[in-house]
């Protein structure tokens, strides 16, 4: 399956019955970028996000995957999604979540997981319950089960809230190295300062639509 290299979202409308969270939304996202969403609470962030990871389809308009194109069978194993909160099973251990992901994602070596809790520094906490753990260490086993399929798309809603120095330095340092290693990044942030120092172009939402187009 080729990795996606682009994404364009064309005049993408989604609606929550009479509400618009996005209004004709157009913009094209590269791979080897990060963009950082930014936007009032209520903007459309997050709903533009659940959109790119088909979480929800667009009531109008199209979001094209180049060159794999709309067919979400194909799009969604080259996703990596890490939600507001770490949506994982609580019960069982980091290391079962993400073991747990990669299997869903027909992920074949054993050593997958390993690499993937490496590169979020989880090794300390990931055979723990996550019940038992922190916010800071819940969103890093979470991302790590968004990494373990090797995505070529990663998209995270909001992940530094909550999260103490150490986790939020560790996040910002594992997207730079996906965006150097070819990932196309999409994120959402309160804190203009972050996407000084992740390098992200920044696009700016207000009442679902694009009020400000990507700039450096």
């Amino acid at each position: 399956m080729p990795r996606i290299d682009r994404i364009v979202v064309d005049q993408v409308t989604r609606t929550f019955g009479a509400v618009a969270a996005l209004r004709g939304v157009t913009l094209e996202l590269s791979a080897g970028q990060i963009f950082m969403l930014e936007g009032e609470n209520g903007a459309g962030k997050s709903t533009l996000l659940s959109v790119l990871a088909t979480v929800l389809k667009p009531t109008l308009g199209r979001v094209i995957y180049e060159p794999i194109g709309e067919e979400l069978e194909q799009v969604r194993p080259e996703l990596g999604w890490v939600a507001h909160e770490s949506l994982c099973y609580r019960e069982l251990s980091g290391r079962e979540n993400v073991e747990l992901a990669g299997r869903a994602y027909g992920v074949v070596d054993p050593t997958a997981w390993e690499r993937a809790r490496d590169r979020v520094d989880a090794r300390a906490f990931a055979d723990r319950p996550v019940r038992l753990l922190s916010r800071g260490q819940r969103q890093r086993i979470a991302l790590a089960r968004a990494l373990v399929h090797a995505p070529s798309v990663l998209l995270l809603d909001e992940p530094w809230a909550g999260l103490d120095t150490k986790s939020s330095d560790l996040l910002e340092r594992a997207l730079i190295a996906e965006r150097d290693n070819g990932t196309l990044v999409v994120v959402s942030s309160h804190a203009p300062e972050q996407a000084e120092r992740l390098g992200a172009r920044r696009i700016r939402l207000a009442g679902g639509r694009i009020a400000q187009p990507a700039t450096p």
